[in-house]
């Protein structure tokens, strides 16, 4: 009997082991709340930098690239440039760019038509140049033959726009101002947006800055948290700024303003949308999308969903709202999917949702509605923590969360109407953490957080694993990828990479 029951009791304990194994996070995972990793108590303090007018007033040039001595210029906003010497303008060639966050179509799917390698036969990375940079996640974007990249200097106490040639890694000019920022999983985070004439960064601490593309000459500057109230979000300042014409769109969230429009040359405020429910900013961007044939800039913030009029003699009006996707941290941006959809998804157990966005025409003017079609569980249904999901031929992909069950941190697709139905995985043995993805040549290009970039085909049919280089041995490779002419930009915590991925290199 005894004997039995010591049978009985290793027969329980074995299978709590086995469905443990499965579905509980690791044993060396702590649950995470949002906060816990060192999240600084007085965010704005921190922050504080004087007057809006101090913003930009630091500028050094690199005189090889601006007919000088040699050596390092300095000039304050006040000097047009150092010595009455303008930098040359960029190269007149055409070239492709990687404007903006997520690319030129703000999809992160390339549409170059370059063949590309896909490191099959384990072959060695061709590594064209390497950049030190601050600890952090900022991560670049290409303009005519130039990487602008938000970088922050320990040493100075200063937030840099730094600017450098895509062929060979020299740095031309960095603009930048002195702010405190202290270490919190790094502290730049965002992606510049960029044009032929104007360039607008975001920092840690809520300072947007814009400066002419071309000689880094300074346009104008908002300190964010002053001039609107902004809360400095979690570790710090995620948002990514949006150049769309001649209008640069932020999203403050403060008591004075939700969303604004911003005159990209003069810093003059176009307009400014009332946030009515006092929602708090997310590190989420602004996307813009079109429903019912007008264009609505639609963000995610910590409290709720809105689309704002991107035109019209109504620009900047709210034309719909949904508070049931409210949740403290906000990291993704909203995907349009079919059928005037959209998809959303952040990490710490918020899961995903997808709204039905509609609208009526009436005698005074279309109106606009969203409804919350389905709302799913972290472990239901296709998440994501940190990067925003691929959405490619009626597939949306993504890494899952580590509180997503037994398929975290695999690359994953599912159907954009069957969000809970997983078509495939990269499998238990290829894990990417809080990496990101992008889409070129027909593949998906996925950089784990430890540096190993992977080639899968892009097919909704299976997790086809073409190749993979490890590119870099530091840590944190979070800040989403730019490709321009076939070569990728990447980065770690603490350096940036220029990497050949062309055919036949």
């Amino acid at each position: 009997m005894l004997r039995l029951s010591i049978i009985i009791t290793a027969v329980v304990w074995t299978a709590v082991i086995v469905w443990w194994s499965v579905h509980a996070p690791p044993f060396d995972i702590t649950e995470r709340v949002p906060g816990m990793d060192g999240e600084p108590l007085d965010r704005a303090s921190a922050g504080a930098i004087g007057p809006a007018s101090s913003i930009g007033n630091l500028f050094h040039v690199f005189a090889d690239d601006c007919g000088g001595d040699g050596g390092d210029d300095t000039a304050d906003s006040d000097d047009t440039f150092p010595q009455g010497k303008p930098c040359p303008p960029a190269p007149a060639h055409d070239i492709a760019s990687w404007p903006r966050f997520r690319g030129t179509n703000i999809n992160a799917i390339s549409a170059e038509q370059i063949p590309l390698t896909n490191f099959s036969g384990g072959q060695p990375p061709n590594i064209l140049w390497t950049i030190d940079l601050g600890e952090g996640h900022a991560a670049p974007a290409v303009h005519s033959g130039r990487v602008y990249v938000l970088d922050y200097d320990e040493n100075e106490e200063a937030d840099y726009l730094r600017v450098f040639s895509l062929e060979t890694g020299q740095e031309i000019w960095r603009r930048g101002y002195n702010v405190k920022v202290r270490r919190n999983h790094g502290m730049s985070r965002t992606i510049p947006a960029v044009t032929d004439s104007a360039v607008v960064t975001i920092g840690p601490m809520c300072h947007v800055m814009a400066a002419h593309t071309q000689t880094g000459e300074f346009l104008w500057g908002i300190d964010l948290v002053k001039e609107y109230g902004s809360t400095v979000p979690l570790w710090y300042t995620g948002q990514c700024p949006l150049i769309d014409d001649t209008v640069v769109v932020i999203a403050p969230s403060g008591p004075r303003a939700l969303m604004i429009g911003v005159h990209k040359m003069t810093g003059e405020i176009l307009w400014e949308t009332p946030n009515r429910h006092n929602w708090k900013m997310s590190h989420s961007s602004i996307i813009p999308m079109t429903f019912g044939g007008r264009k609505v800039y639609v963000y995610c913030a910590s409290g709720g969903i809105a689309g704002v009029a991107a035109d019209g003699p109504d620009r900047g009006a709210v034309l719909f709202e949904s508070d049931e996707f409210n949740h403290p941290v906000v990291a993704p941006s909203p995907v349009q999917i079919s059928n005037n959809r959209i998809f959303m998804t952040a990490g710490y157990g918020a899961g995903s949702a997808v709204f039905q966005v509609s609208h009526t025409d009436g005698a005074d003017g279309r109106r606009f509605s969203i409804t919350l079609v389905n709302r799913y569980g972290v472990r239901e249904a296709l998440a994501s923590e940190q990067q925003t999901p691929l959405y490619h031929n009626g597939q949306l992909c993504a890494v899952l969360p580590k509180d997503a069950g037994p398929h975290r941190d695999r690359f994953v697709c599912v159907n954009e109407n069957t969000p809970e139905k997983i078509n495939w995985t990269s499998g238990q043995d290829i894990l990417f953490g809080l990496g990101p993805f992008i889409i070129a040549d027909n593949r998906f290009y996925i950089l784990s957080d430890e540096g190993t970039l992977v080639t899968a085909a892009a097919t909704p049919r299976r997790f086809e694993k073409q190749g993979a280089a490890k590119i870099t041995h530091g840590v944190d490779a979070w800040g989403p990828m730019a490709l321009v002419e076939g070569k990728l930009l990447l980065r770690d915590s603490r350096k940036m990479f220029c990497v050949d991925v062309t055919m036949g290199r």
